[in-house]
């Protein structure tokens, strides 16, 4: 037919230049174009993204190889791809791209793709869209707090910028909150991608921000979402347990350490053996409330710790923190029916004067971490409730004796009622 062009015809033009420019690759641009020929559009996008995500596959000379798979091959099919898919794919060139303009532009242009979708009536993939537009969104805004801070790093940059940018994130994760809501509540498959896009946005918004509470909570989300494997290179694994843990020990309203001690071990294990070791045995001694072991590794880790801003400017913070915790795990570790501290042992415990014991106690109250009351003539603390606690295997252990012990006195007071109750007659 006179005029009729092939849309695929350029997509293969592409892929041979690229098997020529890179003949380590050939093979990879070989199948892709066979797949493209055969039009199955659906291996060739599976088949880009398992390329494209692995790094060592980047070539930068004579051109990004990985923006051309995706603006010269997966574009011309876009209509036919997964919108997330074509998403994530996007994400990946545009972080392999070492031009911000470059990288924000084609994600800016994907989002455009995805409102003029949106727009078309009776959009039957609506769903799928709009999954695709926040996940893009996300990693836009990401990036772009990326840029503000390595930016930040190596030259006096625009105030006004860093502004303008974190004032467009905050207003991005404020008004898609609700749809992530929803999002949680499908059963669409790839919710957990979406998830892990936005919170890592919202943790990186946080650590340009603060406060360290904040960027505490976002971690977790994020985390619970994106399994660590996921999370490359091991530089950023490295960078994330430490601003991890630093936000748990200096963040106002954190006592929780188990979220991190127990739930998320294995991020804190990427700092065994670095530096930053110390703040793993900083973590465990404040998830046990154990003061000894926290003045001996502040000792023993003086210099590490004094190199480290958020100690040093959030110390007294700290050391309230550990305080408390000792307090905590004091009743956690006692039976439900032995919660009566004296004000010496809680002295004992956290290692501090017994003329502080009221105040350390009233904090405890007055933060909700227990429950119950002073008897300041006897010096006596009667606790009713302790917060709940994320659990190891040797607290597990613990609660399992109780529970022993407790359904050994039911039985027996079962058999005492059995014994000494009359029976009567009607």
């Amino acid at each position: 037919m006179s005029g009729y062009s092939d849309p695929i015809a350029p997509a293969l033009e592409a892929l041979s230049a690229l098997s020529q420019q890179h003949p380590d690759q050939s093979a990879t641009y070989n199948e892709l174009s066979n797949l493209l020929s055969s039009k199955l559009y659906h291996q060739v996008t599976v088949a880009i993204y398992t390329f494209i995500s692995n790094s060592a596959n980047l070539r930068t000379e004579p051109s990004n190889n990985l923006f051309i798979l995706f603006n010269s091959v997966l574009s011309p099919i876009a209509s036919k791809v997964n919108p997330l898919t074509l998403s994530r794919i996007a994400s990946f060139v545009a972080s392999s791209l070492n031009d911000f303009e470059a990288s924000n532009t084609l994600l800016e242009s994907l989002v455009e793709e995805f409102d003029k979708k949106d727009n078309v009536k009776n959009n039957a993939d609506h769903t799928n869209t709009s999954t695709a537009r926040l996940f893009t969104l996300s990693k836009k805004h990401f990036l772009a707090l990326q840029h503000m801070e390595q930016s930040g790093e190596t030259n006096d940059s625009d105030d006004n910028s860093k502004a303008a940018t974190a004032e467009s994130t905050k207003t991005f994760l404020s008004t898609n909150k609700s749809l992530l809501t929803e999002l949680a509540n499908s059963t669409e498959s790839d919710v957990a991608i979406v998830h892990s896009a936005y919170y890592e946005c919202a943790m990186a918004y946080r650590k340009a921000v603060g406060p360290p509470e904040a960027f505490y909570k976002e971690a977790i989300s994020y985390l619970h979402y994106t399994p660590l494997d996921t999370i490359t290179p091991p530089a950023r694994q490295f960078a994330l347990a430490t601003d991890l843990s630093l936000s748990a020990l200096t963040g106002k309203g954190v006592y929780n350490f188990g979220e991190v001690v127990h739930n998320n071990k294995l991020i804190l294990n990427v700092l065994l053996g670095t530096e930053n070791e110390y703040l793993v045995k900083l973590m465990q001694a404040s998830a046990d409330g154990d003061v000894n072991s926290l003045e001996g590794i502040s000792k023993e880790y003086e210099n590490a710790i004094a190199k480290q801003p958020a100690l040093m400017n959030r110390s007294d913070v700290v050391k309230e923190k550990i305080t408390l915790l000792a307090l905590v795990n004091m009743v956690f570790e006692r039976a439900s029916n032995d919660r009566t501290l004296s004000y010496e042992d809680i002295a004992s415990r956290t290692k501090m004067p017994i003329n502080q014991v009221e105040l350390i106690v009233m904090r405890a109250l007055s933060l909700g971490l227990i429950k119950g009351s002073m008897d300041q003539v006897d010096q006596t603390v009667d606790v009713t409730w302790v917060m709940p606690r994320v659990l190891d295997d040797s607290h597990m252990k613990q609660l399992a004796s109780r529970f022993g012990e407790w359904a050994v006195k039911v039985s027996e007071t079962r058999e005492y009622m059995k014994e000494h109750v009359p029976v009567t007659f009607g």
